[in-house]
């Protein structure tokens, strides 16, 4: 089955030639690869290029993730179409044959597939992770919960209804709720498994979470998290977090982290709900434009052996 494969990027060098390599060494063969670039000034586009990528570039203060993924989809000649962040990297070999299996029904508009950090990763992260993305497969989902960070949609609905370039997040929900409202299914994929790399400092999470409350709150306008949500919120992770970490035996390794990461979080979360926030060039550089990241590695278990990526 052919695709077309749709990254976004912005300074990854330490990660995109990761993910272009586990696409090397995919099942899926005749993959047409396209690298939405928004701007970077390290070796990302040069990589990208020695691996034969056809590079769209975005000027920073363009940019929205949706935005981004309408670029890249406008460039892509496949109808199915798989669209993934720079700094995630698959598993296994069959990661893109196992993303576009549900496709086989004509009525899955969308499918997103599992996520997974490593030991390095924050401890409260990967318990997020673990809960969006369960061990056991769905294709019949009818709720518009999905991720464009391994995901693949029809190229065809997209001609009908692009991604909203307005949304300071969340581009993907908005889509996917079009799309269930079409009377569409979703598809979520458990053996297409990749590993997300997400290395932020305190005020890297306060400001993801922050863009994607506002961008929530704009899609359900009815939604509301007070002060009150905050600290439930807040303290309610943080204690599942350290009795899990106290279970796993590593709760002193990880107690600051969960408290830093739940904090800002919950805190980030509460002032996108609470603000209107005039959209600037500042806000872009800090909701879009992060410090760098650093390189997770993990595995999961399945029959198939993963790739041996070099170090």
């Amino acid at each position: 089955m052919n695709c077309s494969l749709v990254i976004r990027a912005y300074n990854e060098e330490d990660h995109i030639g990761r993910l272009l390599e586990g696409i090397r060494r995919q099942t899926v063969e005749d993959i047409e690869i396209i690298l939405v670039d928004s701007g970077s000034i390290d070796a990302t586009v040069a990589i990208a290029e020695k691996f034969g990528v056809r590079v769209v570039h975005i000027r920073p203060e363009e940019f929205t993730f949706g935005r981004s993924l309408n670029l890249g989809l406008q460039a892509a000649s496949c109808d199915l179409v798989v669209i993934a962040s720079a700094h995630v990297y698959p598993v296994y070999p069959d990661w893109l044959e196992r993303l576009l299996e549900p496709f086989s029904d004509p009525q899955v508009a969308l499918v997103y597939g599992k996520q997974r950090g490593d030991e390095r990763s924050k401890f409260s992260e990967r318990q997020i992770l673990s809960r969006w993305f369960p061990d056991t497969s769905d294709f019949q989902q009818r709720h518009p919960f999905c991720n464009n960070a391994n995901a693949a949609i029809r190229r065809e609905l997209w001609l009908e209804h692009a991604y909203d370039e307005a949304l300071t997040g969340l581009e993907d929900l908005e889509w996917a709720r079009w799309a269930v409202d079409q009377g569409r299914l979703l598809a979520y994929a458990a053996d297409a498994e990749i590993i997300h790399v997400h290395a932020e400092t305190p005020r890297g999470v306060l400001n993801r979470y922050r863009r994607e409350a506002m961008a929530f709150k704009h899609l359900y306008p009815e939604a509301h998290f007070s002060l009150y949500d905050f600290f439930r919120m807040a303290v309610g992770n943080i204690l599942s977090d350290c009795y899990h970490a106290a279970r796993e035996k590593n709760l002193y390794t990880n107690l600051f982290s969960i408290l830093w990461f739940r904090t800002a979080q919950f805190w980030g979360t509460y002032q996108g709900y609470r603000h209107v926030i005039e959209w600037t060039w500042q806000l872009r550089q800090k909701f879009y434009y992060p410090q760098a990241r650093v390189v997770d590695e993990g595995v999961g278990v399945r029959s198939i052996d993963p790739i041996r990526y070099d170090k």
